[in-house]
């Protein structure tokens, strides 16, 4: 399941025995997993600060605590402890945190949402704008909405045709076109305001 090397055992004992309270181990959870986000969190916990679904690692003198709803982000995570020229550093790898694209048996919404969530939000958020998914049409037709430095932008038309709709058709077998239902007079702001804007 979680592989843990000995010098990161070592390195976990040796700052819970500078800590010097009983029953005190570390507490592993995954944060916003399934999301471009995510993250792994570690601290120390103490026996009453566990919620009590917590997965058990017995560990060489310490218990390693995986939060429940985190485990199957965290299946097959590898925990090391490197030493340096400088120093030591502890190093977490959890290849399954962010989640898996959905297969071709998925819903071509699920499929759309992965999609933006994964390549096009990311993209976007560069100029600090955002697409939400209303809705995919029995057609097929994706149906956005703009916000942030997108909402407004001079730019939009092109964004969605060459940047999100190209993404869209070339990673979502089935769909046949992206419609912008944004009403883009309402931004307030955008990335690059049209030349009419004040």
């Amino acid at each position: 399941m979680i592989q843990i090397s000995e010098a990161a055992q070592a390195h976990f004992r040796k700052l819970i025995e500078r800590e010097a309270i009983p029953g005190l181990g570390v507490r592993l959870s995954a944060q916003h997993p399934g999301t471009p986000r995510a993250d792994v969190r570690l601290e120390f916990a103490e026996g009453d600060e566990l919620s009590g679904d917590e997965w058990a690692v017995d560990c060489d003198g310490f218990t390693l605590w995986l939060d429940a709803a985190s485990v199957p982000f965290l299946e097959g995570a590898d925990i090391d402890y490197a030493t340096m020229a400088t120093g030591g550093q502890l190093q977490i790898r959890a290849p399954r945190i962010k989640g898996f694209a959905p297969d071709a048996a998925a819903s071509l919404p699920e499929r759309v949402q992965w999609v933006i969530d994964n390549e096009i939000n990311p993209q976007l958020a560069m100029h600090k704008g955002h697409v939400t998914l209303t809705e995919v049409t029995a057609d097929g037709i994706v149906v956005l909405n703009f916000g942030g430095g997108c909402h407004g932008c001079s730019m939009v038309d092109i964004t969605l045709k060459q940047g999100v709709e190209k993404t869209l058709l070339e990673k979502v077998p089935g769909l046949k076109g992206v419609r912008d239902v944004t009403d883009h007079a309402s931004g307030s702001a955008p990335y690059m305001p049209s030349r009419g804007a004040a």
